[in-house]
């Protein structure tokens, strides 16, 4: 069975496990980015966590930074920047700055959730109590910065840089909202199915029926996100994997904390509703061998008609999360070659 040739890409959430530090973290950030580059990955994406003790990510523009001067050719964006979270004339300097330092391999995905706690949401937006509602209205003021019209120039500032510059925008969701936007605008569309499946095949229709041709995207460009985990075994990926059943099940409980070591069972850790819960949250891993995998990544694409995959690895040891990806690499590249 061989699986389609499309793109893979990898989201990082820079985790920080127990025991270490962030300066740790984006050391291991940009030892995977250095290898997905040398695995032909398409692109390397980090998410804005805020409040969150095991992501390091929450500088999100910064650590884009780092990971593209330490790397030469694969694309280095957000999944995502949560822009209601900060003004669009800061994100259009920020991201045109990273355009002008990088050109031809910065992209920048947007979304409307806060990313974060309530309290922390309240810390960091414009406008305290905003819901993510003037999101649209954001999104055009970003998108002005970057290709200002000729009746609004006098009225906006300029961002510069940014003014004049080609920096890929991506809608970024887990509803049917962004689905719609995104289409209606053109632009590509990425679903957080890693974390939100329930609502992925109904927001991919809406995406491609709402679909309107533009200058970026003559026709719909959908990106999905999963979990994968491969190891040698199906028994070995499995034990990885109880690092992320961990971090959702505290997520659950309002328990934030950094990435647990894997343990043998998750028996005694949750209860059978949590234990739901979680495995509803993640019905979108894929976890085991190489044979495993790739044939749950040819169904997962057939069902979905994605036109890219990214990939999300909570893994504990850096060594086994570097191993889960080259494997994974080996799956696509080899399925390239036939």
């Amino acid at each position: 069975m061989s699986i389609p040739n499309i793109p893979f890409s990898i989201l990082d959430l820079a985790p920080i496990v127990t025991g270490s530090t962030p300066a740790s973290s984006f050391r291991n950030t940009l030892d995977l980015a250095q290898h997905a580059e040398k695995w032909s990955y398409n692109r390397f994406w980090l998410a804005e966590h805020h409040n969150m003790p095991g992501i390091a990510s929450s500088a999100t523009s910064v650590v884009i930074g780092y990971v593209a001067a330490g790397t030469e050719k694969i694309r280095v964006g957000s999944g995502g920047i949560m822009l209601p979270n900060h003004a669009p004339l800061v994100i259009a300097e920020q991201f045109g700055t990273l355009e002008s330092m990088y050109p031809g391999r910065i992209d920048l995905g947007l979304g409307r959730a806060p990313g974060s706690d309530q309290v922390a949401a309240r810390a960091l937006r414009r406008g305290l109590g905003s819901n993510g509602e003037d999101f649209p209205e954001q999104l055009n003021e970003l998108r002005h910065y970057f290709n200002p019209s000729a009746e609004s120039r006098g009225v906006l500032p300029r961002a510069v840089p940014g003014e004049g510059l080609d920096v890929p925008i991506w809608l970024l969701g887990s509803s049917g909202f962004s689905a719609q936007l995104a289409g209606h605008h053109g632009l590509p569309f990425a679903f957080a199915s890693h974390f939100a499946p329930d609502f992925l095949l109904p927001a991919l229709k809406l995406y491609r029926d709402n679909f309107k041709p533009s200058d970026v995207l003559d026709k719909p460009y959908a990106m999905v996100g999963l979990n994968v985990i491969v190891a040698d075994t199906d028994e070995a990926a499995a034990f990885l994997a109880t690092s992320q059943e961990q971090a959702f099940l505290n997520l659950i409980r309002g328990r934030m904390g950094q990435l647990n070591p894997p343990v043998d069972s998750m028996d005694g850790l949750w209860n059978e509703q949590e234990k739901l819960m979680v495995q509803k949250q993640l019905s979108f891993t894929i976890a085991g061998t190489k044979a495993t995998v790739k044939e749950k990544l040819s169904s997962i694409i057939e069902q979905t008609e994605a036109d890219e995959l990214i990939v999300v690895s909570q893994i504990y040891d850096h060594a086994a999360r570097l191993r889960s990806f080259e494997l994974l690499a080996e799956i696509v590249n080899e399925n390239r070659s036939v």
